[in-house]
């Protein structure tokens, strides 16, 4: 069997037999929840990326690995894709479903399976929330250290198919940085463990190959994560500027200055005013941007490195350095910062997030660049990004019911991403590619680099049933973007099957 599809239209892969699937399933797995009435199927119609909806065929609801199991090598015999999905949080289309295949919904999958305080590390299953596992390894002054802005309800199965980050990343790296094995379910329903309960394991590290894949190598089936001690203080200084071009600058003397934050955070007057109507964090609304910067670690060191921190954002041209004079008021300092998405949903209708990552050099050029584009387009946007690590989070503020406007917003999005790409930078830091960004996926990589993508995919999931249509683009596709020449209807590698 081999079933090869074109990610961009969702309406042209092979039809599939509604009701004899189902009556299969229900005849197989009698104890499966399967969801088939139109009414049942609309609440998963997307992600977090409400923009692109799709009703999906079948929603199944498993609770054992069994179920799974028997679920792929159903619909791997009958050619039947499948979409994993956890949360839903996430912010590309990437658990967006398809009209002809199953969404496969992994968030029954909630239990922590082990904590264990000796060897820092916590198993755990796909569904169970980020914050949950901190919550857990509390008792025993361990936590979780990746921790994104939804982690309050974002699951770790989706965490470690995106490879989240969060506030904290730049200390404590990505989510691939605190794995120590996966197990997953291959296409066809085999299990197979990846990494190991050591730091490192024999052969290709297939751990950090599939971190990040976006659901289309496996189904993750259960985590196991590193757990790290709680630093003894941590402390967050507030600074605001009178520019963003300033506070770019300071990201980049902080770290020149041998000083790595616990997190280092930007964000413009825009999401300032937001976050503070919404929250009252006590930000300065009349700064340009301010700058979070938390330092952690022993007691000693933090108090100084507070102080060489301090008198760099001066140096920089800092209006205003701001200490939080206690617990109460770091917490509330955060608060601003991660709810600074809902807090933009309040003063407009609809808003589009990017997810570009550029070196810290050129935060200045890109804020300014990205000033320009919103000015060409006529689109106010709020910037709010993790600038210690450069990966910045655009907010396009529009109004879906102003015809228009969506592909106006989508199109200066492209814009930023291009931009990103072009300083030597990445379309995405964190929330993957899913479908939003897969046309700039020709900017970003050129043809052998994608025909190599390709033969990964091919290698895990040479039927291309898993979450087709996402991540990676066809070369054709590519050449009707205009992102990639091809010469004379002849692509790369023509042995290699496309998907």
């Amino acid at each position: 069997m081999n079933i090869l599809y074109d990610e961009r239209v969702d309406g042209e892969l092979p039809k599939v037999d509604k009701a004899a699937l189902l009556a299969e399933l229900q005849a197989q797995l009698p104890d499966l929840d399967i969801l088939h009435r139109s009414e049942d199927l609309k609440p998963y119609e997307c992600d977090g990326l409400s923009a692109y909806r799709t009703t999906p065929m079948l929603v199944v609801l498993p609770e054992r690995v069994e179920q799974v199991e028997t679920l792929l090598k159903i619909a791997h015999q009958r050619g039947v894709p499948v979409v994993a999905r956890g949360a839903g949080t996430g912010l590309s289309g990437g658990a967006l479903p398809l009209e002809q295949g199953i969404l496969l919904v992994m968030a029954r999958f909630n239990k922590i399976l082990e904590v264990d305080p000796a060897g820092r590390f916590a198993r755990v299953q796909p569904g169970v929330r980020n914050l949950a596992i901190s919550q857990a390894a509390a008792p025993y002054d361990l936590y979780y250290a990746p921790d994104p802005s939804s982690q309050i309800a974002c699951s770790i199965g989706g965490n470690v198919a995106e490879n989240a980050g969060g506030v904290h990343c730049l200390k404590y790296g990505l989510t691939v940085h605190n794995l120590l094995k996966v197990e997953i379910l291959t296409v066809e329903g085999e299990r197979m463990v990846l990494g190991s309960d050591a730091l490192d394991s024999p052969g290709f590290d297939l751990l950090a190959l599939f971190t990040g894949s976006e659901g289309m190598l496996g189904i993750v089936t259960e985590v196991t994560v590193k757990l790290l001690p709680k630093p003894q203080v941590a402390k967050v200084l507030l600074a605001a500027f009178d520019s963003v071009e300033k506070a770019g600058r300071a990201v980049g003397d902080i770290i020149a200055a041998g000083i790595i934050p616990g997190g280092l955070e930007m964000m413009d007057n825009l999401s300032i005013r937001a976050a503070e109507d919404f929250i009252h964090a006590g930000y300065p609304v009349e700064a340009e941007a301010i700058l979070l910067c938390e330092l952690d670690g022993v007691e000693a060191d933090v108090h100084d490195d507070c102080a060489r921190v301090g008198e760099v954002l001066k140096l920089a041209g800092a209006t205003e350095v701001r200490l939080a004079k206690d617990e109460a008021e770091r917490v509330k300092f955060w608060a601003g910062r991660k709810n600074a998405f809902p807090a933009v949903g309040r003063i407009s209708p609809d808003y589009y997030c990017m997810d570009g990552t550029i070196p810290r050099r050129e935060l200045p050029g890109v804020l300014k660049g990205i000033s320009d584009l919103s000015d060409e387009y006529g689109l106010r946007v709020a910037n709010v990004f993790h600038a210690g690590d450069g990966n910045m989070h655009p907010l396009i503020l529009f109004d879906a019911n102003t015809e228009g406007e969506l592909e106006r917003a989508e199109a200066l999005g492209g814009k930023i991403l291009e931009l990103c790409v072009k300083v030597g930078g990445s379309i995405t830091g964190e929330h993957g590619v899913g479908r939003e960004k897969i046309n700039q996926m020709c900017s970003q990589f050129n043809a052998d680099e994608l025909t190599l993508f390709h033969a990964v995919k091919a290698a895990f999931d040479p039927s291309g049933l898993l979450n087709p249509g996402k991540n990676i683009p066809t070369l054709h596709r590519c050449a009707e973007f205009g992102g990639m020449h091809v010469h004379g209807g002849q692509l790369p590698f023509p042995e290699l099957e496309r998907f």
